[in-house]
């Protein structure tokens, strides 16, 4: 299975990273809560020394939620800053970390792709949801070194989605209303399950 880190290629990294096991869990906003709906702050300072905390804390509260991205602002962290760490549908890893990120689609060349989204601040709900089925980010890494990811699939997916959500938009602000109200509801159903679920593998984590 290749790995990508920052979108080169990489050596295969174990399922639990070292961001993982360095990293402390933190509490995920929930859909409603404001930082979640603004935009949030562009970074202007670099730095490992700044940041590695705050990313490797990121990376676990992520792996404990089974997700595979998540922004800054769903840490309630008001920066412009998402990781990120999946397997797509070819059965390549990407792994890495985004600040100030931007995107470009052309849909009008690639078209859309179908596809069902949930997002980690929405607990237990899930809506289909058609996306570009190509994306170019253009983004900074820690040390303000830009860079640039072209993505598609579910990768794409993925890096639109928390592209957005540091521009305050969550996935079921896209829906018709129907199916938004249906999202709400799915969530507020399943939600306690799966906060429970969550807890399990934090003790599991810290084992």
């Amino acid at each position: 299975m290749p790995t990508y880190v920052q979108g080169r290629l990489s050596r295969r990294l174990p399922e639990l990273t070292d961001e993982v096991r360095r990293g402390t869990p933190r509490r995920i906003t929930e859909y409603g809560e404001e930082i979640l709906h603004r935009p949030c702050q562009p970074v202007t300072e670099f730095g490992a020394e700044r940041w590695g905390s705050l990313i490797d804390d990121m990376f676990t509260t992520m792996w404990i939620a089974e997700g595979c991205g998540l922004a800054a602002n769903q840490v309630d962290v008001d920066a412009a800053l998402f990781v990120y760490d999946l397997t797509d549908e070819y059965g390549d890893r990407h792994v890495g970390h985004a600040f100030n990120p931007r995107i470009e689609t052309m849909t009008a060349l690639f078209g859309t792709q179908p596809g069902t989204e949930g997002c980690l601040s929405l607990p237990g709900a899930n809506a289909p949801l058609p996306r570009p089925a190509r994306a170019t980010l253009h983004a900074q890494d820690v040390e303000g070194r830009p860079f640039t990811l072209d993505s598609t699939g579910y990768l794409a997916r993925c890096l639109i989605h928390e592209t957005q959500h540091l521009a305050g938009t969550v996935y079921v602000d896209h829906l018709a209303a129907a199916a938004h109200a249906s999202a709400l509801n799915e969530s507020a159903t399943n939600r306690n399950g799966v906060l429970s679920h969550r807890a399990a593998r934090q003790l599991l984590l810290s084992k």
